[in-house]
């Protein structure tokens, strides 16, 4: 398969640049941090995103959406990177979306995800407990009872949650830490009786919460998929949406590298465009060339999960380098801008704080490098993995 768009996929990429470079400027940013916004978004911007299709780019027609599958909704990650849009598409759209399509029963994809789709409905995954993403170490529990499960313990770092309508939580229904097998996943309204959502504002001025569970009682078809089985069976989903962060960090460092090179095309330093200076040619040509091969390992990825195939090698492998150019990309563009990088007043600085959350999430660079050396069937090191002078794509 060829690694471009194709012309339905470029006419998609147009329109979501040009919507978000008009509707969502990054000075929407920051009236938001300025605010502290208790949302984290704009409500009514969220509405115009699902009447555009966006939220609903993995949602079937028959349930309301376009489905536009994975390359869409990684294009539209990307678009919504450059100008640091904030909205539920990544926590609802992606993450809500492709666990409800992977596991729900036929009557929890009836009743969610037309509610997706239109954007009315906001549901999120809680799946994380510690600073490092690792859901085998679940250990929340789930205790069976007469009419369902009482849900005890704690999770972190949930995207939007506090703002969200339905929880998705990994609970533990049996065995210990570590253990694959034994975890269930239920889902819960965040105004569950028992349910504490602490609202945490993150680096990157977007909303994040934590969770507490003291209690919480749900009835038996609160329970989504099989009972013990929840990992496994969600895992494709994940992917899913570590491809679409991995769109993500893309589209930051594509925007890093364009507003830098801008910027070198008009400092002048000593009476000279500081862009003639060959040092700094040669560190823009190194991060142009490293971010068309993340471009290529992230069209390759989303072209397999929409195919439908194991995506799990390729998950992991974008997601890795993605998180690898993002941190490049933020770097040389805060170095090459000077001081005035980090100010406040200029936008540049926005881009690394978002970033440094997207690399973390789901899975950093050095959880993917390692998983996609057992995906691989070896024991490579990571700097063999990811070598700076080395492109993976098979």
């Amino acid at each position: 398969m060829a690694l471009i768009l194709n012309e339905e996929q470029q006419l998609l990429k147009e329109s979501a640049d040009g919507f978000f470079a008009e509707k969502a400027p990054i000075t929407q940013l920051r009236g938001l941090r300025d605010s502290a916004d208790e949302t984290g978004y704009s409500a009514e911007l969220w509405a115009e995103m699902a009447e555009m299709g966006f939220a609903g780019l993995l949602v079937d027609e028959d349930n309301g959406g376009t489905d536009f599958g994975l390359v869409g909704a990684g294009i539209v990650a990307e678009a919504m990177a450059k100008t640091l849009t904030a909205s539920p598409f990544l926590a609802s759209s992606v993450m809500g979306a492709s666990v409800i399509k992977a596991v729900g029963s036929e009557e929890q994809k009836q009743a969610w995800l037309p509610q997706i789709a239109t954007g009315e409905t906001i549901i999120t995954l809680a799946i994380d407990e510690a600073a490092h993403h690792d859901p085998v170490k679940t250990v929340l529990k789930a205790t069976k009872t007469d009419s369902g499960h009482t849900l005890s313990g704690m999770k972190t770092f949930v995207c939007d949650g506090h703002v969200a309508d339905t929880i998705l939580v990994l609970a533990r229904t049996s065995g210990e830490a570590g253990d694959r097998q034994g975890l269930s996943l239920f889902s819960v309204d965040r105004g569950a009786a028992g349910l504490i959502v602490d609202r945490t504002i993150m680096a990157d001025s977007r909303n994040w919460a934590k969770l507490t569970f003291e209690g919480v009682t749900v009835g038996a078809d609160a329970l989504v998929g099989a009972e013990g089985a929840a990992l496994d069976a969600i895992e494709p989903a994940l992917d899913n949406a570590r491809i679409i962060i991995a769109a993500e960090l893309l589209g930051i460092a594509q925007e890093c590298l364009d507003q830098t090179v801008g910027y070198l095309q008009e400092r002048k330093q000593f009476g000279v465009v500081i862009g003639t200076f060959q040092g700094l040619q040669h560190r823009a040509a190194h991060l142009f060339s490293e971010i068309e091969v993340t471009r290529s390992a992230i069209l390759k990825a989303l072209q397999v999960a929409d195919a439908g195939g194991d995506v799990r090698w390729f998950a992991s492998l974008a997601k890795a380098k993605a998180a690898k150019t993002a941190e490049l990309a933020t770097n040389e563009a805060i170095q090459m801008h000077g001081g005035i990088g980090m100010t406040d007043e200029f936008d540049i600085g926005f881009y690394i704080k978002r970033a440094r959350i997207l690399q973390a999430l789901l899975g950093d660079y050095n959880y993917h490098a390692d998983r996609f050396a057992a995906c691989s069937g070896n024991a490579l090191s990571i700097n063999q993995l990811f070598g700076e002078k080395q492109c993976l794509i098979a």
